[in-house]
């Protein structure tokens, strides 16, 4: 199988980094003081995390933690050392009415295309990188900053900068002092907090039980072990994120048959050949495909040719098929144009059973996506009476791919045949 994805992406070869968050707000706050935000790719094929935590809760400490976070990643993308980045942010940020303070702390991973790792914190708890179920200690350089007025912030302010060279299967997570001062105060759990040496007793012992666990799940599990130490009510915004350094989880996606008809055993050949997941997006295309490789489709639900409406006038989904091999067999530009709208939805609902659900929880759950668009033309599509919001396959394909790439921050290629 051709590698479809060598020099693509943030990483070429075997590694991916894997990377994400999960937060709980402070007990009584619709919007969290704590933000996480990330890039990835460009020329320079980085990835850049931040995750800042703004003074005291709610909007006001959001506001602070949003503008930290943009400008510390726009900051070390365009070079600007750690120490002059840091001083731009604490001399610009608004100051607290009430509290007469300009502060967010913050923490920034930046990770380069050969694994080398540069971390900068700012008032933050230390990050943890985790390596065969052992933390490994960093050596970090302490630099002090200038604010010019030093009564908007903290006394001997410092940024700290340390380095180091991962390898698969390493993990780094940072997190808000919402972790380790969880429990804190004389009726809590732990009086003195939850610390730093709990965390990392609790990361070693979670990995250890999980090896695979996810960057996600990782994170999460942090966040609610906290919370329980806080007894189920977050005195604080309560934030952590991670970083996997692992093996991609590829996906191959056929839809639509090729232009020319004596290239239908080359698409089997590459359907049969991809080692990830796979999806029939096309009914045409599913039968080529069952033809060539000889295999059975099996339709779980027994309808007419063509596409039915619910209620509301809008045009139902035709259900799943199943064949051996597949890990999903659906209808085609119907199916893809609702999985196109679930991935721009802030909260994407992908615990139904409908294939556009499965299909869209297919591509969040995966690294790298390979399309392979057929460009012969459907006459079924042709019909006047269908959805007027149709759209052709190809530009419905290329919307999901800018959604999965900007917004999943996953590695996507298209191939027309």
């Amino acid at each position: 199988m051709t590698d479809f994805f060598s020099g693509r992406g943030i990483f070429a070869g075997s590694v991916f980094v894997e990377i994400d968050h999960f937060n709980i707000p402070k007990e009584g706050e619709a919007s969290s003081g704590d933000v996480f935000l990330s890039e990835a790719g460009g020329k320079s094929r980085r990835i850049i995390a931040a995750l800042s935590d703004g003074l005291g809760s709610g909007i006001k400490a959001n506001v602070l933690a949003s503008l930290t976070a943009k400008m510390i990643i726009k900051f070390v993308l365009s070079d600007i050392p750690p120490r002059r980045a840091a001083e731009l942010i604490v001399n610009s940020l608004p100051v607290n009415s009430e509290s007469s303070l300009s502060y967010a702390a913050f923490t920034l991973i930046d990770i380069d295309k050969d694994f080398s790792v540069k971390i900068i914190e700012y008032d933050s708890p230390p990050v943890i990188i985790a390596r065969d179920e052992n933390i490994l200690g960093l050596k970090k350089q302490k630099i002090p900053i200038e604010r010019k007025n030093k009564k908007t912030g903290p006394k001997n302010e410092t940024v700290c900068i340390s380095n180091f060279s991962a390898r698969f299967g390493d993990r780094i997570i940072f997190f808000s002092d919402g972790v380790t001062q969880a429990g804190l105060g004389p009726d809590g759990k732990y009086p003195r907090g939850f610390g730093i040496a709990n965390v990392k007793d609790f990361v070693k012992k979670t990995i250890s039980a999980q090896p695979d666990i996810s960057a996600r799940s990782l994170s999460q599990n942090i966040v609610e072990r906290a919370h329980i130490c806080d007894n189920g009510r977050a005195r604080d915004d309560i934030s952590c994120a991670s970083a996997y350094f692992r093996r991609p989880r590829d996906l191959l996606v056929v839809s639509g048959p090729p232009y020319n008809p004596e290239r239908d055993g080359d698409v089997a050949e590459m359907f049969t050949g991809f080692p990830g997941k796979k999806i029939i997006s096309g009914g045409t295309t599913a039968q080529i495909i069952a033809r060539h490789l000889n295999k059975k489709i099996v339709y779980t639900v027994k309808t007419p040719r063509g596409y039915s409406k619910d209620e509301d006038g809008k045009t139902r989904i035709p259900p799943e098929s199943l064949m051996e091999g597949a890990d999903l067999v659906c209808e085609g530009i119907i199916t893809l144009g609702a999985v196109s709208e679930m991935l721009l939805e802030t909260d994407t609902d992908i615990r139904d059973e409908s294939p556009a659900a499965k299909m869209t929880e297919l591509f969040i759950n995966s690294d790298r996506i390979l399309f392979l668009v057929g460009t012969r033309i459907n006459e079924f599509h042709q019909d006047p009476s269908m959805p007027a919001e149709l759209e052709i396959r190809r530009n419905v394909v290329k919307k999901i791919a800018a959604t999965l790439e900007d917004r999943y921050l996953k590695q996507v290629v298209i191939r027309y045949i």
